[in-house]
């Protein structure tokens, strides 16, 4: 009984802190104010501290925006604008123009599947960025469930992965793929029911980052929950139903407080030291530091909820029962095989302390796709990074992302390739 009333209990409780917040808002600005002498004061400067932290906790975060207004090519800012090219009921392509970059008539189109696991697309804010000057990039900004009216239906794997082939049919062939996460198994699955089908809009490589292909390889605690716990037991325990005054009350969804609360319950000690790091950087006035952490939770404690139908069919498919790498995925009643991709690039990529998808999850697709040459085949586990590391952050620029630009190039220049997808015939291994 409770379950089904812990979504509205949720907004109570938010609801019930409004008082609160609106003390520790007056209190942080007394006590940030350059005209009131106790702000300079220990006790001024450990209270104003105070009431940001207990703000943030307890803030709703909304959704962030890319941000992404400039891009520097050979020097030159040039600038970026962001447009909406494709929209559907759970999603819409960006697309991120660059009007008066040089030479882009000639650059590649990179169509970056965003995870849709609880955060949104501008997770991703650095893995766009890192590929704006050389690409013509594409990003898939899911859509909050409990901001879909019940009108539009509901939303699941098979259409997920109906959305992804409308894009690249939108694209045209020749266009690049990236997954990060969770996309890994609807995007290879989307491009090998392509090819089985021989269709002209196959993309030229896809990239694989930290996906759970087949999670019996190194099971991580995620992946050992989902085997201990069955699919019945998700139906049952993470399945809420939205509350009155969002366009989709009344729709079953996984929220994502609740994907958010399993994240950071893995690494709690982690999120602790930050928060009380940050509470010592604002008392000792390092604005630095603490800017950086405001920048990573806006993203990271922003979430979204989940279509229930999407959810349920991605835990039994992808985490119980592992249909793809079994060969017993099916799409729409078509099963989808992946000897069927003889086509498109393929190119894997692990962190080496991932604890989310472990080490040899993504390798996966490598084994799986039998049909492809080993010339368009590539895999990379990069050291001394966790999840978030494989699409962000100091080493994803300097070793990861070249790797991926070098990877694509490598498969434009295979000739047979190009010509093969322009006539829309099999190339043979």
């Amino acid at each position: 009984m409770f379950k089904d009333y812990s979504y509205q209990m949720y907004e109570l409780a938010h609801a019930a802190l409004l008082p609160a917040r609106a003390v520790s808002d007056a209190a942080h600005f007394v006590f940030r104010n350059p005209f009131n002498p106790l702000s300079a004061t220990a006790f001024g400067k450990n209270v104003a501290a105070s009431a940001e932290l207990f703000e943030r906790m307890t803030r709703r975060y909304g959704k962030p925006v890319f941000g992404l207004d400039s891009v520097t090519v050979d020097g030159v800012a040039h600038r970026v604008v962001e447009e909406i090219v494709w929209t559907r009921p759970f999603c819409n392509l960006l697309h991120f123009a660059r009007p008066t970059v040089p030479g882009q008539e000639r650059q590649p189109k990179l169509l970056i599947v965003a995870p849709m696991s609880g955060h949104y697309a501008t997770l991703l804010r650095g893995t766009v960025e890192a590929f704006l000057p050389t690409h013509h990039v594409y990003v898939t900004d899911w859509t909050d469930a409990r901001m879909a009216p019940l009108a539009l239906g509901r939303f699941d794997l098979d259409d997920y992965i109906d959305y992804l082939r409308d894009m690249l049919g939108l694209l045209g062939p020749g266009a690049h793929t990236l997954g990060v996460c969770q996309p890994a198994v609807p995007l290879i699955a989307a491009i090998a029911l392509m090819e089985a089908a021989d269709d002209p809009c196959i993309p030229a490589s896809m990239t694989l980052m930290g996906g759970p292909v087949d999670t019996r390889r190194s099971p991580t605690a995620v992946n050992q929950l989902a085997e201990r716990r069955g699919v019945e037991w998700f139906r049952d325990n993470c399945l809420q139903t939205v509350p009155m005054f969002y366009p989709g009350f009344g729709r079953s969804v996984y929220p994502g407080y609740l994907q958010l609360s399993g994240f950071m319950a893995m690494n709690l000690d982690r999120h602790v030291n930050a928060h009380v790091d940050m509470f010592n950087h604002l008392v000792s006035g390092d604005g630095d530091s603490a800017e950086k952490h405001r920048e990573f939770y806006d993203e990271y404690l922003a979430v979204m909820d989940l279509d229930a139908a999407y959810y349920m069919q991605t835990i039994e498919t992808v985490f119980v029962r592992h249909l793809l790498p079994k060969g017993e995925m099916t799409h729409r009643g078509e099963r989808v095989d992946l000897a069927a991709i003889r086509r498109c690039g393929l190119m894997t990529v692990e962190g080496e302390n991932d604890d989310i998808s472990g080490v040899g999850q993504t390798q996966a697709a490598q084994d799986l796709c039998v049909g492809l040459p080993a010339e368009r085949k590539l895999h990379h586990l990069q050291v001394d990074v966790g999840h978030y590391g494989v699409f962000n952050g100091s080493r994803f620029r300097a070793h990861i992302a070249p790797r991926i630009v070098a990877f694509q190039a490598h498969i434009d220049a295979l000739a047979p390739r190009k010509g093969a997808a322009a006539r829309g015939t099999k190339v043979r291994a």
